[in-house]
């Protein structure tokens, strides 16, 4: 176990060393690729996406999905040590990546290869995923069709070890209102904008009809506003985004049917892909939640947990408050921790079979 834990924190060092913008991932593709091939592993490979089965895989057992991503977004400008730089000082590991997600994919490697040779009674499929950042679609999206049936997917994300049982979805919505265009001095036409106010009025305070137990009220917030061109000319068009993160309470199409219920502009959704998920409640992982006592939550956040259909949880390492910040950094006793928590995790989920 030991060596499994040191071996992942020199496999996170590279990681953050070698940079993985997404779109960008094709070198830690490769690094990846290269090292579970050096522990015996037959690697898969997919535009960016590296995944992998246990050495026993058995297409009549169920699956359970380890996952967590590769690229990260760029470096802002706050930085004071080079993202780029593996760094350790104090017990931290800093570098662009080490806490979202670095921390949580070498755990979740290293729980499989914990398992890799062992006859299980489930199957257990690692999946090393890009482009997660821009939940585009080359990424988890398109590796899913080429996987087995997944009966639990584990999606590492950094979330104190806590385990979230519910994530919001995202909707993003170009709502436009139209008037009558007309000259602006002698009074005519239909303004735009002013058509608008109403719609924008009520979104400043809607409140949705139904409340998730895990995620709480789901939210709209108008983000973005054009309309006209001249300043002596009534606009006839206002255009509006709507930013909706919506519970579990709702399907995307759902929210979308109340919006418009409520709302006088046209609205058409951009995306209906990043969907809301919540943990059915008869599934067996809630036994091992409730036996190991783990601390459960809704999560406001995004993650590849959006596009996988099957039943998850996002959990892992690191603190998800210091995603996306200057000088990012995870303990290394994070990742000591996220390894023995994943392996825990799942002996007691093979344990329940």
């Amino acid at each position: 176990m030991h060596k499994l834990k040191e071996e992942a924190k020199e496999l996170l060092q590279q990681l953050i060393e070698t940079p993985s913008l997404s779109r960008e991932e094709e070198n830690t593709a490769q690094l990846l690729s290269s090292y579970l091939a050096s522990k015996g592993v037959k690697v898969n490979r997919q535009f960016n996406n590296i995944w992998a089965v246990n050495k026993h895989f058995d297409p009549q057992l169920p699956s359970v999905l380890l996952n967590s991503h590769h690229d990260t977004v760029k470096p802002n400008n706050g930085y004071t040590k080079d993202p780029y730089k593996a760094i350790i000082e104090d017990g931290k590991l800093y570098g662009l990546g080490s806490n979202d997600a670095g921390g949580c994919l070498v755990s979740l490697i290293a729980a499989f290869m914990f398992f890799y040779e062992e006859k299980l009674p489930y199957n257990l499929i690692l999946a090393a995923t890009a482009e997660e950042e821009i939940s585009g679609k080359n990424g988890i999206a398109a590796l899913l069709p080429e996987l087995p049936p997944v009966d639990l997917a584990i999606v590492g994300e950094p979330t104190l070890l806590d385990v979230a049982v519910a994530e919001k979805g995202l909707m993003v919505i170009d709502a436009t209102v139209t008037g009558k265009a007309g000259h602006a001095a002698r009074n005519e036409g239909i303004n735009a904008l002013y058509e608008a106010l109403p719609d924008l009025n009520l979104i400043k305070d809607y409140r949705f009809q139904k409340v998730s137990d895990y995620l709480g009220e789901s939210k709209v917030s108008a983000t973005i506003i054009q309309s006209g061109s001249q300043h002596n000319v009534v606009p006839d068009k206002c255009v509006y985004t709507l930013d909706v993160r919506v519970t579990d309470s709702y399907t995307l199409q759902e929210a979308l049917d109340e919006l418009k219920g409520v709302l006088k502009a046209d609205l058409q959704p951009r995306s209906m892909r990043l969907n809301s998920s919540a943990l059915p409640k008869a599934h067996k992982i809630w036994d091992v939640i409730h036996k190991m006592n783990l601390k459960c939550y809704g999560s406001p956040t995004l993650s590849d947990q959006a596009l996988i259909s099957y039943p998850s949880i996002k959990m892992g390492p690191g603190d998800s408050a210091r995603s996306h910040t200057p000088d990012e950094f995870i303990h290394l006793e994070e990742i000591n921790q996220g390894i023995d928590r994943y392996i825990a995790i799942l002996h007691h989920y093979f344990d329940q079979n």
